[in-house]
């Protein structure tokens, strides 16, 4: 587990390998996600981004409201999970970014998402 904390939001990854095609050059991570308000005051997640490198150094880079169609509010002590993907056309590489957060005061600020490795089969693996 990845694990960063910013102004008292927690934000914990575990990344899973779950599938590969390497004849069509794709290999199929999921990351899972836990947010939890540590801070004294509620906040909402509004918006994403991800900048995902595969073995090669291509960079991609996804932005977006919210996540998997929601924008949660965290009250204090309040926590959040979800799971979503990612596909690489490599067996190997890393994501990171940030979530955009508001307070209720109307505040903006980026919370750190923790840069976590997606690691899949060896090469001798995969068939």
């Amino acid at each position: 587990m990845y694990q960063e904390t910013t102004r008292g939001i927690r934000i914990s990854v575990t990344p899973n390998f779950i599938d590969a095609h390497p004849e069509k050059h794709q290999f199929v991570f999921a990351y899972h996600v836990v947010i939890e308000n540590l801070s004294a005051e509620t906040v909402q997640l509004l918006a994403r981004y991800w900048r995902i490198t595969d073995a090669r150094g291509r960079i991609q880079e996804v932005q977006g409201q919210g996540v998997v169609g929601e924008q949660p509010v965290l009250k204090t002590g309040a926590r959040f999970d979800y799971t979503s993907g990612a596909p690489l056309a490599t067996a190997s590489g890393f994501m990171g970014g940030h979530y955009e957060m508001v307070t209720a005061d109307g505040e903006h600020f980026n919370a750190a998402v923790p840069t976590f490795s997606l690691d899949g089969p060896s090469p001798k693996t995969v068939n």
